[in-house]
């Protein structure tokens, strides 16, 4: 492979990660994951529910976990998936056009979007973040509302057409931004080829 000059690389390889890992953000969260692992990734509590999310009773002969234990496997479940796919399209895009990108640069800028991704995700970092930079009015002021089956009105805080939803992408594309920069500068720095 012809070497181009190191800027040039990097900032070409950077833009390759930042596009990949932003655009495919979305296409994770609302293709990739599933209903009832969205649903069930913020549960907290210790009540004892069953794997389905069914609420466990003291007759109950099927295996019971809590319902932040529910929470938590729910937002592993969610990471593990978009972790796959973020390394598999990072390693076909760079591969289709002739690079490749080191296994523990790779391996690091995963491990950064995996980790914020799940902690952002589960919610109460979310929040805390909110509240340290005055965004709880933002968070409170743009809810949604749903209706049931049966007609009945809900509102929903961190749903679809939320703030919450919004200041949620928000955050996973700036941390994008500091994966593909360790990424590219892993691949690049000297010595690492």
């Amino acid at each position: 492979m012809p070497r181009l000059p190191l800027v040039t690389e990097r900032l070409a390889l950077f833009a390759t990660l930042l596009a990949t890992f932003g655009e495919l953000h979305p296409a994770c969260d609302h293709w990739v994951q599933g209903s009832k692992t969205a649903s069930r990734k913020r549960m907290y509590g210790e009540d004892l529910v069953h794997a389905d999310g069914t609420p466990a009773t003291e007759d109950s002969t099927r295996p019971t976990m809590t319902t932040s234990t529910l929470g938590r496997r729910a937002v592993a479940c969610h990471v593990a998936s978009y972790t796959a796919v973020q390394l598999g399209a990072t390693i076909a895009v760079t591969r289709a056009f002739g690079y490749r990108v080191t296994p523990a640069a790779l391996l690091a800028g995963a491990a950064i979007n995996a980790g914020t991704h799940a902690a952002i995700d589960r919610g109460a970092l979310l929040l805390w973040l909110a509240k340290k930079t005055g965004k709880t009015g933002y968070i409170e002021h743009c809810q949604t509302v749903r209706m049931d089956d049966d007609g009945k009105l809900t509102r929903e805080i961190n749903g679809p057409g939320t703030a919450w939803m919004e200041l949620d992408a928000a955050l996973h594309r700036a941390i994008g931004i500091g994966a593909a920069a360790v990424t590219t500068w892993l691949t690049t720095r000297p010595g690492a080829r």
